[in-house]
């Protein structure tokens, strides 16, 4: 084959691998920001708090998946009220910046330990508001939600009503999530706050995720499989490449441990593995695949070859474009096939809770979450999806 030729053929094999996999003939729909930043207290008496973040942070990624047009979701993560951390921040520690990693997000959130404490609500909030770059797009929702069971006052150095004021001022809604009764005498400081910040206030029962009965279906085992296959559609690519990589297996196996022990069903698991099969769940600064449908002029050929994997050093230059390209396809297919079984599953689930007694108890932190962001997105011009 020419030079010319194969340069041909190169930049055919570009532009497919560029082309997005899914709905390849609608029109493309803008991308709407969303900034979302979870405080967790993380004082001795909230094991609960974050056993059910671990568990449920899935749940509330594919809620946001649904929402059209498809958002473009930055997740951070704030803990406070832990004693090991410095008075001079108030007790509040930042655990990641608002990023796309989602998997980065999570091996932080596994990484939580409880001790203490002192909660001061309204610091962690100024904190979240300070230091994030929040989204300057028109329409972008940014919202905070912190949770806590502590009374929301405590702060001597920011008072809430600052705090609310900083917020209103960076267009940024708070929302407070009580983890205890609504009918505790300190449950109305939570609501009050939320209510200056122009967003909402809930009280959850932040056990109630963990002792939830799981369900198992027919499509568990096959999802599981499918999930694991897709992790080999990845490939790697900059420094931070294999590191990335691998922390992508180890969430894999930290979802699975989420499960409580004897639960009939590793739903923090299959969770995940809907997440990766959707749109939200983006490794455009370590794999190839995402790279090159989200940037139309990445030239994989200026990638130093120190900074490649294995697979694609063992091939000549002018092929490697032809393994990227296939491993799209792959990605494409399985992630099609973990929709459709997640779907099915969903169906299975929602039915067979339908059949459980109702019950008065506090909502569980995932309900709490998705209601509100669904509400909240929907004042931003955000529709709903099935």
């Amino acid at each position: 084959m020419s030079v010319a030729s194969r340069l041909a053929a190169a930049a055919v094999v570009a532009a497919a691998v560029a082309a997005p996999a899914r709905a390849a003939d609608k029109p493309a729909v803008a991308a709407k920001p969303i900034d979302l930043v979870l405080c967790l207290d993380v004082s001795g008496s909230m094991n609960g708090l974050i056993d059910s973040a671990k568990l449920k942070l899935w749940d509330i990624v594919n809620e946001l998946a649904r929402l059209k047009p498809t958002p473009d979701l930055r997740v951070a993560l704030y803990s406070y009220g832990h004693d090991t951390y410095t008075p001079q921040s108030g007790w509040v520690r930042k655990e990641v910046d608002l990023t796309a990693d989602l998997d980065e997000v999570y091996k932080a959130l596994n990484g939580l330990r409880t001790n203490g404490g002192t909660e001061l609500v309204a610091r962690v909030t100024a904190a979240a508001l300070a230091e994030q770059k929040w989204s300057a797009a028109d329409g972008a929702l940014k919202v905070i939600f912190v949770c806590g069971n502590e009374a929301a006052d405590q702060d001597k150095e920011v008072s809430l009503a600052d705090a609310a004021a900083r917020a209103k001022k960076a267009g940024v809604v708070v929302n407070t999530i009580y983890c205890g009764s609504a009918a505790d005498g300190i449950a109305p400081g939570w609501m009050g706050f939320a209510a200056q910040c122009g967003g909402k206030g809930l009280s959850i029962d932040q056990n109630r995720a963990a002792a939830e009965v799981a369900v198992k279906t027919e499509f568990d085992a096959e999802i599981l499989k499918l999930d694991a296959k897709l992790n080999g559609t990845y490939v790697r690519y900059g420094k931070l490449g294999a590191d990335k990589f691998a922390n992508q297996a180890a969430q894999d196996r930290n979802a699975l441990a989420a499960a409580p022990a004897g639960a009939a069903a590793p739903t923090a698991a299959l969770g995940r593995a809907a997440s990766k099969a959707g749109a939200l769940y983006r490794n455009s600064e370590w794999d190839l695949v995402d790279r090159m449908k989200e940037d139309k002029d990445f030239d994989l050929a200026k990638v130093p070859e120190d900074e490649l994997p294995d697979e694609l050093k063992k091939l000549k230059p002018e092929e490697r474009l032809a393994y990227v390209k296939k491993k799209a396809d792959e990605r494409a297919d399985i992630q099609k096939q973990v929709a459709e079984l997640s779907a099915k599953r969903q169906k299975v689930v929602d039915a067979e809770r339908a059949k459980q007694p109702k019950s008065d108890a506090e909502k569980a932190l995932d309900e709490a979450v998705r209601g509100v962001v669904r509400e909240q997105a929907k004042a931003r011009g955000f529709e709903a999806g099935k």
